[in-house]
């Protein structure tokens, strides 16, 4: 069965939707309805207790329906009893509510009596539900609600089964059974009074029980619509009644009332219905029975004592009366009048008799129409009460006998009462006590009564009017021969009610002003006027004459007339109404005089007020004859103040309003005055005296009327808050119409040496709005009052607005209180400064008493007026924001729960609204919503801390939430979040929900325990909504376009919720760890088999196979960005596109480029203010058209009216379409992060990365190149790509997580997750699409370029860098038979991957070439920067030739050698644009480099052709380097980080490019002289020779890597050139021949440490000496062979006289050196070699062995110490391979130094003249020596040949031949002599 919140849920979504309701939503209703028909037909009746299961509970096991045992304590038993016993329920029921209330609240820590009244209270909302579906389906078949008619019939069809059923009989069986005190109603005498709604707020039973009876008389009412009553529930029913107003005549409760005026009205609607239903198809099914007819007559007929009982039965009277005149059997009047002995119409006789003796009419007025509780009932309720009254007049009126008991009545008036009745003097009235309007003693006559209750019936409901000849027919009637002014007054007041719309305006204008009445006419309202005028003229122009007296009921007849002038004024047509009265200069002439009674003075303003609206010249004429005839404003001194004293007194209207109206406690005139006035000033537009010409006005506004009011006597209490009302809005209107700002600065300087001369301020200097924000800044008599009116509360309004008819105008009054408190708050901080320290900003005003505070927030509980709610969160959120210390003010003042409940309920009601609220600011839940994302991040405690039930009293950070605990703003939020309810109508609830959470988890105090909280296995809420809003469809634009932002803005805010769990969750705590693994899962679709036990991925388990390049299913995420694809609105449309005429079109564009003609939206959008844009077109169209409105015609004024409407379309739809495409990209950046969080911190959760990766980044470049995609977005995907780019990149050489064993193999090195060619070459085409965008920018093409270079680095690396090649093969080999064929294959897809990469590229060449060479001579330098090294990215993949010879037919070559020889530093390089331009330099380098390498010599010879070395011989950069190393002597390469930059990105690929020119050195060319390239470098290198001098001379004990290469470089390029040249005048030869001698004598073992390992920096600082070493031997190896360079046995004896010829190395030298690289080679071999054979046996090592392997080679720790032993083991073989790379580059090195040297030592053995070039000593010695050094290498050639290639890696053939040859030549030397 459907529980009724479920039940409710339904029918609300469906009937109360804004949109028509789905198939789906329709079928969902009647399954709910037909599933609760049982609840429904046994409305509230539930099981009774029953001794077996209360047996069953105080054995403390209870087994529920569909539920397991439930176990009770003592405690739970005692309140199921207690509930069963004060409820009258089944005890397991009992049970049930508690389980249910532990569900919704936590009952764990609660008391006892807390727990019973929640349970209660959550049964009482069960029963609520259930009653309000019902009313729901009622009201959907008999409102008109837009629904489709076939969906209400089938509701009217299931209600008209219940009905049938017994439904009406059970709802007035349950209206008298809840009145009763038993447990079944409001409770017995020991019964709990109190309960805990579903708020958790204490409410009283009894008002729960009324409010529920209240449901149940309107669901009756309106089933006698679904059904006509039967005899039997009419006689129930008018029981029920009379039982009902038993209650009522003792009661001033509201809800008493209503439920009386419920049953009422049920017979009336039963009576009236039935007879009109009365068709010869579908008979009356009450006349038609003659039996109920007369016994129900009898019954109604019967008299009783009460005279409020009775007065309700002649209501049902009246009803019986019309329901027997409309079912006389179709009998015609004539008929009827003649059948005198019909006992029907002796029925209707009789009735006659007693309603109009009784004066039911009169009765209907004072105790049901005139009532508040009858107008603060339902407004639909009203609605067709009001409209059953209309139908029971207008029956009643057109029957003969009925028109004849009116005619008799009136004509019974007309005699009895006095035509006559002086108003008197002043002084006479004063006297008086009564009313003006009060009744005379006699009572009133029905006639009277009759036309003031038709007058009341159409009051509320004008547009019943329309069509209603009775209604007319009567009025002719009613205005025919008045002989006295009561019934005239009453019939006037009739006509003005009549009058409430444009057609009855018209047609009540067009009575009086005919001859439709011979004395009653607009010519006799104005006649009397003159006539009273003259007579009054007369007197004054005649001394000693007294005015004559105002006869009371010309006065009452004139206000009467006035009356319906304002209504036919105010409703009339504006077309019409301006011709209607040309002349109101009478209306005017008697306002100065002193006789006339106040309250007509009130009816002449109130009428002429009416007129300002007819035209601006009726507002000119109004204020003109203002200042002539009305009483003037007079305002003297301040009291308190000294001055001089009125030396006579004047009738102004401080006269009127002390002396006259003071006296009777009656304020009409004084009340008219300010009204109009008002109504006058809100006209005018002229604001540049900011209100100066109005200060008279004010001050006696504020002094004498505002000021004392409190004072003040009031016979009617309405005419208090009436002038109150009137007050306020003048203060309302000043201060938001003009400002303060710094011009009045100097108010309160003047204002103070004012009070130091002991006298007010002139009146002329003073200003309405800096009066009142002093008074309030002050705390003074404005500040007071209005507080006084504020102070009493808001409970104190709830009950004078239920309970007093004056409850409206007090409520406005509040309204107008806040807002102007509002108001002042706005502007008092622009003056606070200035002002102080005798005017301090409100806030410290308030914070003075805290009661203030609070009663002023708390107003936020007040639902009858929506905008007291929001005034009040307003100034609360304005108060948050200065007040620092308010939640502790709350708190202190033991109102924080209160309101925090408040706050919550005004929320939670806000989200079971079902009509959208198109301004958010005017939307209260919004305005919490931004209040508490405000609030957040301001010092703690702050507001949201208090309302979300943050700890306030400790630290926030370690709160423990627990909304099911506490009824807070949280709990409702989670709640709203959690259902979704109604998307439409509460699509910003939920958009700021999700934000206010992400800002909660991002802020640092609420972060830890928001996260937990939605971590918990309670909410599980990070992935609860991804399918339901994460990848739905978006919304229409053109259907609802405001929901579609939202929804974007939703996704958005969820998508950032989620990134940041993944970014900063804790992943060894569970709940964490479990909400990572299923978001992830969600996003990536994947499911997790254990979930969120163990966080090693094999849980991880892929719903579906993918293949690479395209997958079956796509995941969420994927979803989610094609939902983000659309392409977005336009907003470059202009106004001149909306409206034909450019003079308009202009105006609006010169208004738009003001800034104050926008705001910012609660979301930061820029948007236009419409309401300012509105009111500065229509100034400017009045300035264009300056007659406009005086003189222009009504179609030039359309025209206006027109153009400014479709200029504010324009407006309204350029503002939509920006914050759509806002929303677009918030969403998409969201999407963003979540995606870089998810690829580069949680990727190794999941499987198949590669292939999520690729997807993602497929998707990525696809939507970027998408012609719908705008910059903005492109920007973003871009980015995205990159990220998935360099992950994919790092993916391939990662530990591989598919696997799901303990081992590794070698394979898993290089078998890598490379993806397949295809996807390659489809992510490269999508890139080049996307880089041809139409539309882009540096700054895109900047971040696409870093892709495409990405791209290509991903391509050309597709086995891991760090493990040579060799060592593949050496483990391929091991690991598989055809692990070459493997390494082979790998080779050859690489290569065609290239070749289709290049392809691909040729057939967008010329595009992409002109785009990236146009980037690189015209962009900025840091895209020339990018496109230079992309043109590098070209170059490495060109086949052909092709892009060299576009880049030289283009002539970019050469402008890159041309920017190259024009560089200059404008600042000395140390600014950022110099660094750029740097960048550009290395760049270019760089470019020119690759060309080199790539296409070889040819390539060198293009570039050496085109003039290469001469442009960079002439490089200012490397000039200024050079002068900047060698500002002091002891300058070092490294020692300034400057420097440092500058030597990496000039000096290095300088000597980088020269380098690769030597490639072109040929040596068979050695002797030609006329070798250019020789002379060309030789030629740089003596232009440079300080910088070559200066690197050379570097101490290399402490090189760095950057100097390493710079030795490796200048040395390489001296040891090529150098040779050629035949002077000795540089220094180069003995500078190379000092670096031998430091090198070669170093220590032996610098390559032989025994440590255990070296670090990577020492062992490429190893690579990088030998390399080095290497580049010395080879030039010393050239010396020796072709310049026959001859070196020295050994060094000779000291010999002073020595040339620096003798720094040669010697041969013994060179022997030693090789012996240490014997040593070098012997160590680096066995290292190899035991690397090796360690990973092989890597899954052999425990895990200690494993971790101790990671802490020696790797440097940095890719995995934690708690990930498997898998992984482990695959980081350390990856790292053990590194270092057998490096071993193994060593190696080669050592091989081929040791070469070098031996060649060299056996090319001196070659020659047979050796020995005789020893030019020292005596042959003997030269032996020895000889022979010591034969000796000596023979050791170390022994040592030599003992390398095997098994250790060393690599052939071995060419060096053991040169090993034997010198072997052998060493054994000769020995042997010779």
């Amino acid at each position: 069965m459907v529980s009724p919140k479920q039940l409710l849920s339904v029918i609300e979504s469906t009937l109360l939707g804004r949109t028509t309701p789905t198939a789906a939503h329709r079928i969902e209703l009647v399954h709910a309805i037909r599933n609760s028909l049982p609840s429904l037909k046994a409305l509230l009746s539930f099981p009774p207790p029953k001794a077996s299961d209360r047996a069953q509970v105080q054995l403390k096991e209870v087994r529920l329906p569909d539920a397991g045992p439930i176990s009770l304590d003592d405690q739970d038993v005692h309140i199921a009893l207690k509930l069963s016993e004060d409820l009258h329920l089944n005890e397991i029921d009992c049970v049930r509510l508690l389980v249910s209330a532990n569900q919704e609240w936590g009952l764990l820590g609660r008391e006892p009596l807390e727990i019973f009244r929640l349970a209660a209270g959550l049964w009482y909302t069960e029963r609520r539900d259930l009653l309000t579906a019902v009313y729901t389906l009622f009201r959907a078949v008999i409102l008109d609600q837009g629904l489709e008619a076939d969906l209400v019939a089938d509701i009217h069809s299931y209600l008209q089964d219940l009905i049938t059923s017994g439904l009406r009989q059970r709802l007035v069986l349950l209206i008298k059974e809840l009145s009763r005190e038993e447990p079944t109603g409001l409770g017995g005498p020991n019964s709990e009074s109190y309960i805990l709604d579903s708020r958790g707020a204490l409410v009283e039973r009894k008002a729960v029980i009324s409010r529920e009876r209240l449901i149940l008389g309107h669901c009756l009412v309106l089933s006698v619509l679904v059904e006509r009553a039967s005899s039997k529930d009419v006689k129930d029913i008018f029981f029920a009644l009379r039982e009902s107003a038993g209650e009522y005549s003792g009661s001033t409760d509201s809800l008493k009332h209503q439920i009386t005026y419920s049953l009422l009205f049920s017979l009336v609607i039963a009576f009236i219905s039935d007879a009109l239903g009365a068709v010869p198809d579908k008979a009356s099914l009450l006349s038609h029975d003659a039996s109920f007819r007369r016994e129900f007559h009898d019954i109604v007929m019967a008299t009783g004592n009460d005279p409020v009982a009775e007065g309700f039965v002649d209501c049902v009277r009246l009803a019986w009366v019309v329901h027997l005149i409309l079912v006389q059997d179709g009998n015609d009047a004539n008929e009827i009048i003649a059948s005198t002995l019909s006992s029907d119409v002796k029925s209707i006789c009789s009735c006659l008799e007693v309603i109009f003796a009784n004066n039911v009419f009169q009765f209907w007025l004072d105790n049901i129409l005139r009532t508040a509780a009858y107008q603060n009932d339902d407004e639909d309720m009203i609605y067709m009460y009001n409209a059953y009254l209309h139908k029971q007049m207008t029956c009643f009126l057109s029957y003969p006998l009925a028109r004849d008991k009116v005619k008799e009545t009136k004509e019974k008036a007309m005699s009895m009462l006095s035509p006559y009745h002086t108003a008197g003097t002043h002084n006479q009235m004063i006297e008086r006590s009564g009313h003006p309007q009060e009744t005379y003693d006699i009572a009133r006559q029905p006639f009277v009564s009759l036309l003031e209750f038709v007058s009341e019936i159409y009051q509320k409901e004008p547009e019943l009017l329309s069509g209603n000849d009775v209604i007319w027919t009567f009025v002719k009637f009613a205005g025919e021969d008045h002989t006295n002014f009561q019934t005239l007054v009453a019939f006037l007041k009739m006509l003005s009610t009549l009058a409430c719309n444009p057609q009855g305006a018209s047609k009540v204008f067009e009575l009086l002003q005919g001859k439709t009445f011979r004395s009653i006419g607009w010519s006799t309202l104005f006649d009397c006027l003159s006539i009273y005028e003259e007579k009054f003229q007369q007197s004054v122009q005649s001394p000693g004459v007294v005015l004559p007296e105002f006869q009371e009921g010309d006065a009452k007849a004139l206000v009467a007339y006035l009356n319906v002038l304002k209504q036919v004024v105010e409703n009339g047509s504006p077309i019409d109404r301006k011709n209607w009265f040309p002349d109101i200069e009478p209306l005017f002439k008697l306002l100065s005089y002193e006789n006339v009674p106040p309250y007509l003075k009130g009816a002449l303003r109130n009428a002429i007020s009416m007129f300002v609206h007819v035209s601006p010249t009726m507002k000119d004429t109004i204020w003109r004859y203002l200042e002539q005839y009305d009483l003037p404003v007079v305002v003297g001194p301040n009291v308190g103040h000294s001055g001089h004293a009125m030396d006579t007194q004047v009738y102004d209207m401080r006269f009127e309003l002390n002396e006259i109206e003071a006296r009777r406690e009656q304020y009409p005139s004084t009340i008219s005055f300010i009204n109009l006035l008002n109504t006058l000033i809100v006209e005018e537009r002229d604001v540049s005296d900011r209100g100066r010409r109005f200060i008279g006005i004010f001050r006696f506004i504020c002094d004498h009327v505002f000021g004392p009011f409190p004072q003040r006597a009031y016979a009617d209490p309405c005419e208090k808050w009436q002038l109150v009302v009137a007050c306020l809005k003048h203060f309302q209107m000043m201060l938001s119409t003009y400002d303060v700002g710094e011009e009045d600065s100097d108010a309160v300087t003047d204002q103070s040496q004012i009070s130091v001369l002991g006298h007010s301020s002139p009146i002329h200097t003073q200003l309405p709005v800096v009066e009142i924000m002093k008074d309030f800044m002050s705390g003074k008599t404005l500040f007071r009052n209005i507080m006084g009116i504020v102070l009493p509360g808001v409970n104190f309004l709830i009950t004078e607005r239920t309970n007093q008819i004056y409850g409206q105008l007090l409520e406005k009054s509040v309204l107008l209180s806040l807002e102007i408190i509002n108001l002042v708050m706005e502007k008092d901080s622009s003056v606070s400064d200035f002002w102080r320290p005798l005017y301090q900003p409100l806030d410290v005003i308030l914070s003075q008493d805290h009661n203030q505070v609070v009663a002023l927030l708390e107003y936020v509980r007040y639902d009858f007026e929506p905008q007291i709610q929001l005034c009040s969160i307003k100034i609360l959120s304005t108060l948050s924001s200065r007040m620092v210390g308010l939640s502790q003010l709350l708190l202190k003042s033991n109102s924080a729960n209160g309101l925090i409940e408040d706050y919550a309920a005004c929320l939670e009601l806000r989200s079971e609204e079902c009509q959208i609220i198109d301004d958010s600011s005017v939307d209260p839940g919004v305005l919490i919503m931004q209040l508490l994302i405000d609030n957040i991040s301001r010092p703690a405690p702050n507001i949201t801390h208090l309302f979300l039930k943050f700890d306030v009293d400790g630290p926030v950070e370690r709160t423990l939430l627990q909304p099911k605990f506490h009824y807070s703003c949280l709990k409702v939020i989670l709640d709203i979040l959690d259902k979704l309810l109604k998307p439409d109508v509460n699509a910003l609830l939920h958009e700021f929900g999700f934000q206010l959470l992400y800002e909660l988890c991002v802020d640092p105090l609420t972060s830890a325990p928001t996260v937990d909280l939605l971590c918990s296995k309670k909410y599980h809420f990070f992935v609860k909504h991804l399918n339901s809003i994460g990848v739905a469809p978006l919304p229409k634009r053109n259907s609802n376009q405001a929901f579609r932002i939202s929804s974007l803005h939703q996704r958005a805010w969820l998508l950032k919720l989620l990134a940041v769990e993944l970014h900063s969750a804790d992943i060894a705590d569970s709940n964490h760890r479990e909400a990572c693994h299923s978001i992830l899962a969600e996003l990536f679709g994947q499911r997790l088999t254990e979930y969120g036990i163990d966080s090693d991925m094999s849980s991880f388990i892929p719903q579906n196979d993918t293949t690479i390049g395209g997958s079956v299913r796509k995941s969420k995420v994927l979803e989610m960005l094609e939902v983000v694809q659309f392409e977005s609105p336009d907003i470059t449309l202009k106004s001149s596109q909306f409206v034909s005429s450019l003079k308009y079109s202009s105006l609006a564009e010169d208004i738009l480029t003001d800034p104050t003609a926008y705001y910012h939206s609660e979301r930061g959008d820029r948007l236009i203010d419409l309401a300012s844009f509105r009111d500065r077109l229509c100034q400017k169209c009045n300035l264009f058209n300056s007659q406009l409105n005086s003189f222009g015609s009504e179609v030039e004024l359309n025209e206006v009216r027109d153009v400014i409407q479709q200029l504010l379309r324009w407006g309204w739809k350029y503002n939509k379409n920006l914050e759509e495409q806002a929303a677009q990209l918030h969403m998409l950046t969201s999407w963003s992060q979540i995606v870089e969080v998810s690829a580069s911190q949680r990727i190794s959760f999941l499987e198949d990365r590669s292939e999520m990766l690729f997807q993602l980044l497929a998707g990525s470049l696809n939507a970027s190149g998408s012609p719908h995609c705008s910059l903005k977005m492109a920007l973003v995907l871009t980015q995205v790509g990159l990220t998935c780019m360099a992950k994919l990149r790092d993916e391939r050489f990662v530990f591989p997580g598919g696997l799901n064993s303990d081992t590794v193999t070698c394979l898993d090195i290089f078998l890598t997750k490379q993806l397949s060619s295809g996807a390659c070459q489809s992510i490269l085409f999508k890139l080049i699409m996307a880089i041809l965008r139409h539309e882009s920018s540096e700054a895109l093409r900047r971040r696409q370029y870093a892709l495409l270079l990405s791209y290509f680095q991903y391509c050309r690396h597709m086995l891991d860098s760090d493990v040579p090649i060799t060592i593949l093969q050496f483990l391929s080999v091991d690991e598989q038979d055809d692990g070459d064929l493997d390494l082979e294959k790998i080779d050859k897809d690489q290569a065609e991957l290239a070749h289709a990469n290049f392809a691909i590229l040729r057939k967008e060449d010329q595009a992409i070439l002109n785009l990236v060479i146009k980037d690189a001579t015209q962009g900025s330098e840091s895209v020339k920067t990018m496109s230079l090294y992309v043109l590098d990215a070209l170059i490495c993949v060109d086949h052909e030739k092709f892009f060299l010879s576009q880049l030289q037919s283009r002539g970019f070559l050469r402008a890159c050698f041309m920017n190259i020889s024009n560089f200059s530093y404008q600042d000395g390089g140390l600014s950022l644009d110099s660094m750029q331009r740097v960048c550009t330099l290395e760049a270019e380098l760089s470019l020119l480099l690759r060309i080199s390498h790539k296409y070889g010599k040819s390539g060198s010879q293009v570039l050496f052709s085109m003039g290469s070395l001469q442009h960079i011989a002439s490089c200012r950069a490397l000039h200024l380097q050079m002068k900047g190393n060698f500002c002091r002597a002891d300058t070092r390469i490294g020692k300034n980080s400057g420097d440092v930059d500058k030597q990496r990105m000039v000096v290095a690929p300088i000597l980088r490019f020269v380098f690769s020119i030597t490639s072109l050195v040929d040596t068979s060319e050695f002797f030609e002289v006329k070798n250019k390239v020789v002379r060309e470098i030789i030629e740089f290198i003596k232009g440079h020779q300080l910088l070559f001098d200066h690197i050379l001379q570097e101490d290399l004990s402490d090189a760095n890597e950057l100097t390493m290469e710079l030795l490796n470089l200048v040395v390489g390029i001296l040891s090529k050139v150098w040779p050629y040249e035949e002077s000795g005048e540089y220094g180069f030869v003995q500078g190379l021949f000092g670096m031998m001698r430091a090198l070669f004598t170093r220590d032996q073992h610098i390559f032989t440490s025994k440590q255990a390992v070296r670090s990577e920096i020492q062992q490429k600082a190893d690579v990088s000496i030998l390399r080095l070493c290497f580049s010395l031997s080879s030039y010393l190896y050239f010396l020796v062979t072709k310049k026959s360079l001859r070196l020295e046995v050994s060094d000779s004896p000291i010999d002073y006289s020595a040339s620096a010829a003798n720094q040669q190395p010697t041969l013994a030298l060179l022997v030693s050196f090789l012996g240490s690289m014997a040593t070098a080679l012997e160590r680096a071999a066995e290292e190899k070699y035991l690397l090796l054979n360690k990973i092989k046996d890597i899954n052999e090592l425990s895990r200690q062995e494993v971790d101790e392997i990671i802490n020696l080679y790797e440097p940095q720790d890719y995995a934690s110490s708690s990930e498997n032993i898998q992984k482990r083991r695959y980081i350390a073989m990856v790292g053990m391979c590194r270092i057998v790379g490096y071993r193994n580059r060593l190696i080669m090195l050592l091989l081929l130094l040791a070469q070098n040297l031996m060649n060299i030592i056996l090319s001196h053995f070659e020659d047979s003249h050796f020995p005789k070039v020893i030019g020292y000593g005596t042959p003997l010695d030269a032996k020895e020596e000889l022979h010591l050094l034969c000796g000596k290498l023979l050791s170390v050639l022994e040592r030599l040949e003992l390398l095997s290639e098994d250790k060393t890696g690599h052939s071995l053939k060419v060096f053991g031949r040169i090993t034997r040859s010198l072997k052998e030549m060493s054994f000769q030397k020995l042997s010779t002599n």
